[in-house]
């Protein structure tokens, strides 16, 4: 008992000083940033624009490596910032602490924290789930467990629960500036946090302590007026968002809400809203500190970070008169439930007519299988929320007409909702509760009630709904929705169901409709924070061994790139040409790939399997232009790389968008690609492109997408004098011996430049050591 009181301590915020640290805990290791220091800077940098600052850029600005002299200007420049913390989900803390091992450093700068939510896989359900998880992810959650104890990491075991929801109730805090691996960092915004996804490589800098490139962000403010109420919900105002702003409508941008509409939003219920602005493409969304978010660090065993933060809440909120880029006004007594998808996640429809919509799109209207929980929607509120309308269901004879799945955030949400009894309710419903994990909304999940290939329907809480995220099934039209709308239609069983206004009938026939959801922001009791499942570094640790075999198929230590060589760029084959759309998911897919996240080479043999070819439509079918025959597109790549051929991949708009899994730059840079050319990038991967010593550049004229033919070779000329805001050239050679030659734009800065010449960024941190 001792100990797990010991640890609870550990994993919490520590006390604090008159000078108002906000240390994440005394007992870690790194340094902390004070809300003193944050309103110095803040006053420094105000007081040289001469105008008033967004929230966003207090936050973002008051965290400056050196706020006397940053250039600042919007979309333009790099900020050198100082974040706080790091957090790495296991999926990508195996590279990511690989890379670390390999700077020869001895311990991370900043406190950083490992969870373990990405190789559980949903097969039966969460007991029975985790305990095979654990066995066959051994060697993984070994491997990290000694990494984390060997460098000064805290290690959260399979089971603690998904990683921003671990953040949001241990590490997030009015005005913190977290970086994390994994897309849905921003998370932490609904506490009133800057948390921005990043790549391994950026955690790795961080962890280094050298500071952390960003490109200064745009803001696109949210107002919101009115308040919810009904129906709607907060996932309806980021859904509504999506409609507008579409995939890549926020990149290059923190999204700030604002306005008095604010204050009708629980605060689990903003970062639901923060979570999916991923989605739109945006560094990050944040909230204002207000009273729901004292009301949430109270309830979360913080209420002395809450004091603090209501000292200093002038730093906290944005300043009157403040200006945005872009303003874009929600009524939220107006607002609609609604569903997006399928196949991405900014096709928004108001609930009452997806329906009609479906019917006439050939969509099928059969709710397979509802799904509710995940990172972006499993808070106590949602919980209660649904848990109120299968009650309801319940006490009329009924259960669920579709599958219906329960995936709880964290171990703390498990162990609450079990107590107060939604659990139990949503399981008598049909309900089958997962592990504290990611599980289907990362595509692990085992599904075996339908067949790959066959068309069918699936409403889920989550975030993303590319094609064949979720099951691996490019025929399952994936919508997004609340965790309330996900209930009514796994109880109706079909998406021609609108609850507000449609009738289902009773086991005794009788008609009757679902009363709107009702549920409790956070329990009336404390949270029970469940089995402890924190493992904090020891202060002495030179003892610890991290092994990894030579043998593994699992984990593999890195070989440093190789530098560039001083010339320019010759004959690049071009390897595919991508039509359309192109994500991470398809360019290394999740799913069961996860389990080779540690080994590159493995992880290798995803590289763009889900992208579609331009030249047959078909999806890894590439023609190898050495040997004339057709071969997957990793196969083609290994066998270009085996004969010293370079290659280039051509893509469209908005490439790379969705996590912010490193492996994307890291398997084209392995298997020998130098280029990634297209008309543009979502903002992660073009930087762990640039990351790993490849050339992300998109064309000066996005037409010139349309020269380029599938077999041709390209040279990429001016890397000589290559430098900030200077274009290079391409030379498109064609098969018939005709050329042209096109402009290429990049976005590389000087130090990104030097990354380019070393081969890769972590081979210049070792050249500065």
């Amino acid at each position: 008992m001792l100990d797990r009181l010991i640890n609870i301590l550990l994993r919490t915020i520590g006390s604090f000083n008159a000078k108002a640290k906000v240390a994440m805990s005394r007992f870690e290791p790194g340094t902390s940033i004070s809300y003193e220091k944050l309103h110095e800077n803040i006053d420094i940098v105000r007081k040289r624009l001469n105008r008033p600052l967004t929230l966003s850029e207090k936050i973002v600005y008051g965290h400056l490596d050196d706020p006397m002299g940053q250039d600042i200007a919007r979309g333009r420049t790099y900020l050198r910032l100082r974040p706080d913390r790091v957090a790495m989900q296991d999926a990508t803390a195996q590279m990511a602490m690989l890379q670390f091992i390999s700077s020869g450093l001895p311990k991370v700068a900043v406190p950083s924290t490992i969870h373990c939510d990405h190789l559980i896989e949903a097969q039966i359900g969460g007991v029975e789930d985790l305990k095979r998880a654990k066995e066959v992810n051994q060697e993984v959650y070994n491997f990290l467990a000694t990494a984390g104890a060997k460098y000064g990491v805290g290690f959260w075991k399979p089971g603690s629960g998904i990683i921003h929801q671990i953040i949001l109730e241990n590490y997030a805090y009015p005005g913190v500036l977290l970086i994390g691996t994994d897309s849905h960092t921003p998370n932490g915004g609904g506490l009133g946090s800057i948390c921005i996804g990043v790549g391994g490589a950026d955690a790795v800098d961080v962890m280094a302590g050298i500071p952390w490139e960003l490109k200064c962000p745009n803001v696109i403010g949210v107002k919101l007026t009115g308040s919810l109420s009904g129906w709607t919900s907060p996932k309806d105002v980021i859904l509504k968002v999506a409609g507008i702003l579409t995939v890549k409508g926020g990149t290059g941008a923190i999204v700030e809400y604002h306005g008095p509409g604010v204050d009708s939003i629980s605060c689990t219920g903003m970062a639901t809203i923060c979570n999916m602005g991923a989605e739109i493409g945006a560094t990050t969304s944040v909230f204002p500190y207000n009273h729901r978010m004292k009301t949430y660090l109270n309830k979360t065993g913080r209420a002395d970070i809450a004091a603090l933060a209501d000292k200093h809440k002038d730093d906290l909120v944005p300043d009157k008169g403040c200006k945005y880029d872009q303003v874009i006004e929600i009524n939220l007594s107006e607002l609609k439930p609604h569903i997006n998808g399928p196949f991405t996640p900014d096709l928004a429809h108001p609930v009452s007519e997806i329906g009609a919509v479906a019917e006439k799109n050939g969509w099928p209207l059969e709710v397979k299988v509802g799904l509710i929980g995940s990172c972006t929607n499993s808070s106590y509120e949602d919980m209660g929320r649904a848990a109120s309308l299968a009650k309801q269901a319940l006490d009329k004879g009924l259960k669920c007409k579709a599958a219906f799945t329960v995936t709880p955030g964290s171990e703390q949400i498990r162990a609450t909702i079990e107590r107060d009894g939604f659990s139990k309710i949503l399981r008598d419903v049909g309900g089958v509760v997962l592990a504290n994990a990611c599980g289907p909304c990362i595509g692990q999940w085992d599904r075996k009630d339908v067949k790959k290939g066959e068309k069918n329907t699936i409403v889920t809480s989550y975030n993303r709904n590319f094609t064949s995220r979720n099951d691996a099934n490019p025929a399952t039209h994936a919508f997004v929705t609340s965790p309330e709308i996900v209930t009514a239609l796994a109880i109706a069983g079909t998406l021609k169901f609108d609850p507000e206004t449609d009738y289902l009938t009773a086991a005794n026939g009788e008609k009757f409709k679902l009363e709107p959801p009702n549920g409790d922001e956070l329990p009336a009791r404390d949270f029970d924070p469940g089995q402890d499942t924190y493992q904090h570094p020891p202060a002495e640790s030179g003892s610890v061994m991290v092994d990894v075999s030579p043998t593994s198929t699992r984990l593999q230590l890195l070989e440093p790139f190789d530098k560039w060589n001083g010339k320019d760029l010759e004959d690049l084959q071009v390897l595919i040409k991508v039509k359309g759309k192109c994500t991470t998911d398809h360019i290394s897919a999740a799913g069961p790939w996860l389990k080779f996240r540690g080994h590159l080479d493995n992880i290798s043999n995803n590289m763009l399997i889900g992208a579609i070819n331009i030249e047959n439509d078909a999806v890894n079918k590439i023609k190898n232009r050495l040997t004339g025959e057709y071969g997957g597109v990793p196969d083609v790549a290994r066998h270009y790389k085996a004969n010293g051929l370079s290659w280039v991949v051509v893509g469209d708009d908005n490439y790379g968008e969705g996590s912010s899994r490193e492996h994307a730059a890291l398997e084209p840079r392995h298997l020998g690609g130098r280029v990634i050319l297209v008309k543009s990038f979502a903002r992660i991967h073009e930087t762990n492109l640039k990351k790993q010593g490849m050339l992300p550049l998109t064309f000066a004229d996005p037409t010139d997408y349309d020269k380029i033919r599938p077999d041709d070779k390209i040279s990429i000329t001016g890397l000589a004098t290559f430098a900030p805001g200077k274009p290079l050239k391409g030379v498109v050679k064609h098969g018939d011996g005709s050329q042209d030659i096109i402009t290429l734009n990049h976005t590389f800065n000087e130090n990104q430049v030097e990354w380019f010449h070393a081969g890769s960024a972590l081979n210049r941190m070792k050249e500065l050591q």
